[in-house]
Parts: C-alpha cells; sequence; structure tokens
C-alpha cells in the first residue's frame, strides 16, 4: 500500500492543515480498527501480532488492559462506533480478574482469572485511575466504584504525604517489595490525577498533580540541566547507580518521559488558569535538551536513554519517544507556536509515518533496526493502542487540557461518519 502523506508542503502550519487533520483522523481510526481485534471471547484481552492475529502469550498485564479503556473511551467520546464494546470488556475484566479480592487493590498480570503476577505497583494502579477517569466521561456506569477503589488503594500504600509522591511496590499482599522510588509511575500518577480532576472536578487529584509536577519539573529537572532522572531513593535523592531492567527501569534519564512530563506540566497549568510562574518557559527548556539530546542525527528518530551528561546509552529507537514528543509540540503550536516547534512537529510525522506506521495492516510497528526497518527485539507484536491514539487524536484537540470533553463537544467521527 502507498503511503499517504501526514501533511500538505508549503507554510500552512500542519494543525490547522485540513490534509493534516484528515490524515491524523484516518490513522486514529486505523488504529482502532486494528486493536478492536484484542477483544479475548473468555475475558480481557489478547495481544496482536503484527498482521493482527491474536499471540499465544495470555498474560495480561494491568496497564495493557487500562490502556484499551482509556483509548476507546475516547474514541467513545470522540464518535468512533463500538467502542463501548471494548471499555465494556475492559472494565469487568479489571473489577473481575485484575482486582484482588483477598488483599485488595489490583495485581500486575493474570492469566484468565488466575492471577500470574500478584505484584502491586503504582504505574498499575494510576492507569486503573486513569481508565476509570476516561470511562466515567464516557459514561460508563461502574466508573465511579473503579475511581473511588483505586483513589482508597492509591491513598492507602502509595502516596507519601511527605514528599507529596508515589511510593513504588509492594508484595501482593502489602508486605515490603523494595525501597525503589521511581520517576515513572509518578509521571502516569500526575496523569491520572488530571484525568480524575477532569472527569470528577475534585480537587485532591488537581492539588497531588501539581506536587508531582512541581517536583520534578521545577526542582529536579531544573537542577538537572533540563533532564530528569529516573530512578530514586526512599528518602527521594536520585539514584545515580540505580541499573535496573533495560527496557523498564534503564539506568539514566529517559527523553521520551521529558517531553511527556512537558505535556502534563501544560496540561496542569492550563487547568489552574495559565498563572505568570515560568511553566511555559521549563516546558521549552525540557523538550529542547530531549529534542536535542535525543534526535540522531543520523538516521533519525530519538534513542532511548542518555547517560545523565545527555550522551546516548541505548542507542535504539521506539515508537513511544516519537508519539509523545509530537504530544508536546502539538501542545506548544496550540499555545505559542514558533517555527522551530512546526519544524519538528513536521520532521517527527513525517519520520513516524516512514518508520513505524503500518500502512499494511493498522497499527504502529514498536521498534525499529539500525536501517529503520520493523524489528521484534524487546517487544512481542503491537504493544498497545495508546501512545500513537493519543498523538493522532490530542492534536485534533482544541485545546491542551481536558481532552474527553473537548471529543465530546466536536467528535471526529460525527454520528452517521466513519466506521
Amino acid at each position: 500500500m502507498p503511503q499517504s502523506a501526514p501533511g500538505p508542503e508549503g507554510s500552512t502550519p500542519w494543525l490547522s492543515s485540513p490534509e493534516h487533520r484528515a490524515w491524523l483522523t484516518q490513522e486514529a481510526e486505523r488504529q482502532l480498527d486494528f486493536f478492536a481485534r484484542s477483544i479475548r471471547p473468555e475475558g480481557g484481552f489478547v495481544s496482536l501480532d503484527y498482521d493482527g492475529a491474536p499471540m499465544a502469550h495470555q498474560l495480561q498485564e494491568l496497564h495493557s488492559t487500562t490502556r484499551l479503556v482509556h483509548s476507546y473511551a475516547l474514541a467513545h467520546l470522540a464518535g468512533y462506533q463500538g467502542a463501548e464494546t471494548l471499555i465494556d470488556q475492559g472494565m469487568a475484566y479489571l473489577w473481575n480478574a485484575h482486582r484482588d479480592r483477598a488483599y485488595s487493590g489490583y495485581v500486575w498480570g493474570v492469566q484468565g482469572q488466575q492471577v500470574a503476577d500478584g505484584r502491586k505497583l503504582a504505574y498499575g494502579h494510576v492507569f486503573v485511575l486513569l481508565a476509570g477517569a476516561s470511562a466515567k466521561c464516557a459514561g460508563h456506569p461502574d466508573a465511579d466504584r473503579l475511581i473511588d477503589d483505586a483513589s482508597h488503594v492509591l491513598d492507602t500504600h502509595f502516596w507519601e504525604d511527605g514528599p507529596s509522591l508515589f511510593a513504588d511496590e509492594w508484595n501482593r499482599d502489602w508486605t515490603p517489595f523494595s525501597t525503589y522510588r521511581g520517576m515513572n509511575a509518578n509521571m502516569h500518577g500526575a496523569e491520572a490525577l488530571l484525568a480524575a480532576y477532569e472527569a470528577t472536578g475534585r480537587e485532591v487529584y488537581l492539588t497531588r498533580a501539581g506536587r508531582i509536577l512541581d517536583f520534578f519539573m521545577r526542582h529536579v529537572a531544573r537542577d538537572e540541566g533540563w533532564r530528569i532522572p529516573e530512578h530514586y531513593t526512599a528518602d527521594w535523592q536520585i539514584d545515580r547507580a540505580y541499573d535496573g531492567d533495560p527496557m523498564f527501569r534503564p539506568k539514566g534519564t529517559t527523553p521520551g518521559h521529558s517531553v511527556e512530563w512537558s505535556r502534563l506540566l501544560l496540561q496542569y497549568w492550563d487547568l489552574v488558569g495559565r498563572p505568570k510562574d515560568g511553566t511555559l518557559d521549563i516546558a521549552r527548556c525540557v523538550v529542547t535538551r530531549a529534542l536535542e539530546d535525543a534526535w540522531d542525527t543520523e538516521r533519525g528518530g530519538l534513542v532511548y536513554t542518555l547517560n545523565f551528561n545527555g550522551t546516548p546509552d541505548i542507542a535504539d529507537r521506539y515508537w513511544w519517544p516519537v508519539t509523545e514528543a509530537i504530544g508536546v509540540l502539538a501542545s506548544l503550536l496550540k499555545i505559542a507556536p514558533t517555527e522551530e516547534d512546526e519544524q519538528w512537529y513536521r520532521r517527527l510525522w513525517q519520520f513516524a509515518n516512514d518508520h513505524f506506521v503500518d500502512h499494511v495492516h493498522g497499527g504502529w510497528f514498536p521498534e525499529i533496526d539500525a536501517e529503520g526497518r520493523p524489528m521484534a527485539t524487546q517487544f512481542a507484536g503491537k504493544p498497545d493502542v495508546y501512545h500513537a491514539l493519543q498523538a493522532t487524536m490530542f492534536p485534533l484537540a482544541q485545546g491542551v487540557s481536558r481532552y474527553a470533553k473537548a471529543f465530546e463537544d466536536a467528535p471526529l467521527w460525527p454520528v452517521g461518519q466513519g466506521q
């Protein structure tokens, strides 16, 4: 299949270009069509291979279930037909399979109806809150009980009032697992808290999101040359010696997370009335540093991790850092556009279109080799729709916060159009 261009040539800003907006809408629909095959007849979801065929491995991880709920809730609000089937499937599986009736909370991995990995991770629990918030915006009848239950667990076991941050991990029975503290769970915690505030109006969610963002963006990032270290000790000091799983807890800093932090900071700033507090400058500093450090000038794309001085450590190129960079640049282009923002936005979309978008089957390839071709080293099949769907949908929204309301007010697929 020939590759369509992600936007027109010329000087027209892509966010206001009818051609680009039509391309984004079509690409979002292709992703949703592809991942709609994830339904597992017995409950939960299956992982999908490159061609959309179900994969044999049946372990269902908490972040995968929750991200599908969140993604199809946004799609439902935007008018995508059939999204409610996936929302219902995911909400039922969260409550009946992932929820731990014996010890409370939500287990990380489930196989069928059996617990396969009983760890209790903040990273997973904040995604439960995100799923509940998005499902509430989509009008799901079970959303409130999920929000309330996830909030109770986060309050009881993860939130630390002193530093105003989330602790990371426990055993299934809530006995200590480690003293590790991490940036990633808190970043997605801020994401979930902002969504929960938008869905419920409860100020506690907005306040906590602000405290998390303040620590990482106004203190850590500023002190670290606008980079954000991944790993911390129990008293929230940077753990520069930490070297964990090279995929999920790599050492050093991760530029894909830096751009994601910046988008969330702008979302928070918008929700609190855009005060004159230097937020836009901070976001720009973090984004500029990440792009300058991580862009592979010879091959294109963003390298996965950096050393603390900004030199590449893991030079592999994955899809999700590109999607997150697109997301923050779309926010910057809506707030205070510059020519450099426009150039980066186009450069990233062109690279994604050329190397990550699957123009035959739909969905995105998660990783590419040195020649820019799809490979399967760290990921089996296509992991999820969450990152790439947001990259296509968020630029189409009117503002930089309250995306659910924006899609409800101006659906991408009005009744009688689309699927």
